[in-house]
């Protein structure tokens, strides 16, 4: 045999195991496709039972939202409703927007279900406990003011406008509640243009300027506290 038969003797010999292969393995992928499915049973029976169980749940949540609702019902009766009193049942559980308040006391408005300020409201601003909880906001305020000269000369802007932002919300309403002269509501409003100033200064880091409108917060709360 020459060379050239030789080697086209191996090819057609390599072509002919790659066809065998290929072959087998087309034969086991078909098997496999007629074989039982049980994994594939088990999954799907596990998907129907957990739809199930969630039309379960979702059906037992609805019904416990409309029990209490049918609890306002009375059996045979029709549904019940009234326009401003004028219309319909006057009686109806939603007449007047009161929804079970006190309809013998006047309201706070003919749109709220909250009854009148005055005589045995538990909120009134001029009681003692209002006034001294009051100032307890500004005496608190006065001790964070006091850190804002340390922290502009350090040029820590951010201690700066932490100091400004997370207590003087309730400072504000405090100052406001308890400024009741026309010189203590002069002494409010400097207050707080100097808060607001300070923290510009901060934003802006001119350390001069944050550092005086700092000092006039301080000396313009203390004054105001002075004052009540």
């Amino acid at each position: 045999r020459t060379e050239l038969q030789v080697s086209h003797h191996l090819l057609l010999h390599t072509l002919s195991s790659i066809m065998k292969l290929a072959l087998v393995a087309t034969l086991v992928a078909s098997a496999s496709a007629f074989a039982p499915q049980s994994s594939v049973r088990q999954s799907v029976a596990m998907q129907a039972e957990n739809s199930r169980r969630e039309a379960i749940s979702t059906l037992a949540a609805a019904g416990a939202v409309l029990i209490p609702a049918a609890a306002n019902a009375a059996a045979g009766e029709s549904p019940r409703f009234s326009v401003f009193g004028v219309i319909g049942d006057g009686g109806s559980y939603s007449e007047g927007a009161a929804y079970g308040s006190d309809q013998a006391a006047k309201l706070y408005s003919p749109y709220s279900v909250y009854g009148n300020t005055g005589g045995d409201a538990l909120y009134e601003p001029s009681k003692d406990e209002e006034i001294n909880r009051k100032k307890k906001y500004i005496i608190e305020s006065q001790k964070r003011l006091s850190l804002l000269p340390a922290y502009v000369d350090k040029k820590q802007w951010f201690n700066v406008k932490d100091e400004l932002t997370r207590y003087m919300y309730e400072t504000r309403g405090a100052v406001r509640g308890l400024a009741q002269s026309d010189a203590q509501k002069a002494l409010a409003k400097s207050f707080f243009e100097a808060i607001e100033e300070t923290s510009l200064q901060s934003t802006l880091k001119n350390q001069d300027k944050a550092a005086a409108a700092a000092a006039a917060s301080i000396k313009y709360l203390d004054e105001f506290y002075a004052s009540l």
